[in-house]
């Protein structure tokens, strides 16, 4: 079992950055995949990064604005979002492997 804890979510104004974390005991040794889910959406995986870092991808909706990095010393996903908009608002989660995810954390946008 993996327990995955999100953090960094909160309030932002369109156009600012947040940056949110996903930490876990031996997260190094998985893929990690960021997903959001939107008010009456479905869940969106918005980026993905390889065990080692050198592999990421991103939805199209988040391309250029969001990066997804990794510091396995500390067994730590980042993920970076910088000019956010409305449409970003949603609950975040992290998966580990396709096989666990995190309790998410909020990121709310306001205009």
């Amino acid at each position: 079992q993996v327990h995955l804890v999100e953090s960094g979510g909160g309030l932002v104004q369109t156009g600012g950055s947040l940056r949110l974390s996903c930490a876990a005991s031996k997260l190094r040794t998985y893929g990690v995949g960021g997903d959001r889910q939107a008010p009456g959406k479905g869940r969106e995986r918005v980026a993905s990064i390889s065990t080692g870092g050198s592999v990421t991808n991103y939805a199209d909706s988040v391309k250029g604005r969001f990066t997804i990095s990794r510091d396995n010393t500390k067994d730590t996903v980042y993920l970076q979002m910088n000019g956010l908009t409305s449409e970003d608002t949603a609950v975040y989660y992290c998966s580990a492997g396709n096989l666990y995810w995190g309790q998410g954390t909020q990121v709310t946008v306001s205009s």
